[in-house]
């Protein structure tokens, strides 16, 4: 009986696999599936990383907050300039500075370090072009800061900055910290916006009782309707 339907199974003329027209049919359908795969987790990881480099500013803004306070002087968060040829540091890295007092309690001219800061996720930059000191009138770009050579070597240089006092009052109410999903290459003073990156745009106003409202769609940003480099 085993013999017959084997030669039967072979009479028949049915292959026993899958032919090759079979196989490249299915190849590339798995390549198209894979192709529409990594650019939807290729757009997932760039909001990702604005949602998350959001979140871990405002922390950095309260942390700022609170050492003003405590401290009973100004507080600053800075944001890197120091070098557009470093790719890890620039418009990424957030630290916070405070003011050492002299001996008469009052703040010097003296910053110091309140930590080693955070750097934003990949891919993630401060847009200098879109932050403000005022974002309702549009007002100018945040102002400018030096760390001296009192600080560490790797921190010194040039940051943008948002101050706050003793009281925990900010000195710019209703200044913008925006960040974007881009590409920047070394050397280049601004990221540019990529394909999977359109718009990706997150950020925050901060008030002058130093709390924080985050945006809640592009509008409230102002983007424009075409960006290329912010």
């Amino acid at each position: 009986m085993k013999t017959e339907i084997s030669t039967a199974s072979r009479a028949s003329g049915n292959p026993a696999g899958f032919t090759l027209v079979e196989l490249l049919v299915v190849i590339a359908i798995i390549s198209i599936l894979m192709t529409v795969g990594a650019i939807g987790i290729g757009g997932m990881t760039g909001g990702k990383g604005v949602t998350n480099g959001v979140a871990t500013a405002e922390a950095v803004f309260d942390e700022a907050r609170s050492i003003a306070v405590s401290k009973r002087t100004n507080a600053r968060v800075l944001v890197s300039v120091q070098d557009p040829k470093n790719r890890d540091t620039y418009l990424r890295r957030v630290v916070v500075a405070f003011q050492d007092l002299d001996a008469d309690g009052k703040p010097s001219n003296t910053w110091t370090l309140a930590s080693r800061g955070i750097i934003l996720p990949e891919q993630t930059y401060f847009s200098q072009e879109l932050s403000s000191k005022n974002h309702k009138s549009g007002g100018d770009k945040i102002d400018i800061m030096t760390l001296p050579a009192t600080v560490k070597a790797e921190y010194r240089g040039d940051y943008h900055y948002y101050e706050f006092n003793s009281e925990g009052l900010t000195t710019t109410p209703g200044a913008s910290f925006i960040i974007g999903s881009g590409a920047r290459t070394a050397g280049a003073a601004n990221p540019r916006v990529t394909a999977s990156g359109k718009r990706d745009f997150g950020g925050f106003v901060i008030w002058r009782n130093g709390r924080t409202s985050m945006f809640r769609n592009p509008e409230q940003m102002g983007l424009p309707s075409s960006l290329t480099n912010f």
